[in-house]
């Protein structure tokens, strides 16, 4: 089973292909090298992710991002072993994705080896125009359920990882979520 290093927060990054996993890891790890201020600049250009990724980010302690492709999501739950954090990301301009998106969340939430992982659903793209809202999708996927019934505690964000927004609120969420799982 693949492992994490001794005294590392792991941190899973897992949603549909082409939500912008790749971009939103790399955006963190250069806000996170800059103590969450400052101009991120261009987005650097990214590649679909076949198989996984391993990215660090400082923020106090080292936390390890492990995105594994939207296309692996049979084999995610070879990853959870280690997981103590998740980060979910959801396309918030593409809702026709929506039910898969919520078909993956409910089974990552049914894993006894996430019962204790700290969530955080992320509704990306949120500079895109979209017929509907962020609010309509969390109605439409019944996510206000999800979290009452999930044993997991569960937070949500809405980001944009194109042009940085929302994310020294995941960088933060990071970092609490490291302290408490000490």
């Amino acid at each position: 089973m693949p492992g994490g290093e001794r005294g590392v927060a792991m941190c899973l990054l897992l949603g549909a292909a082409g939500v912008g996993k790749t971009l939103l890891v790399k955006r963190l790890q250069k806000l996170s090298a800059h103590d969450g201020k400052g101009d991120l600049g261009d987005p650097p250009p990214t590649r679909p992710t076949v198989g996984t990724n391993l990215t660090d980010i400082v923020a106090q302690k080292k936390i390890t991002i492990r995105e594994l492709g939207g296309c692996m999501s049979p084999i995610w739950p070879s990853y959870y072993g280690t997981c103590r954090a998740l980060l979910f990301v959801l396309d918030a301009s593409d809702p026709t994705q929506l039910s898969a998106s919520c078909a993956h969340l409910l089974g990552l939430l049914s894993s006894e080896e996430l019962a204790e992982a700290s969530v955080l659903v992320l509704f990306n793209k949120t500079d895109l125009p979209c017929y509907m809202t962020v609010e309509e999708m969390k109605s439409l996927m019944r996510l206000p359920d999800i979290i009452a019934c999930a044993k997991q505690c569960i937070s949500t964000a809405e980001i944009s990882a194109w042009e940085g927004t929302g994310l020294a609120g995941v960088l933060r969420w990071l970092q609490d979520t490291h302290r408490a799982s000490r």
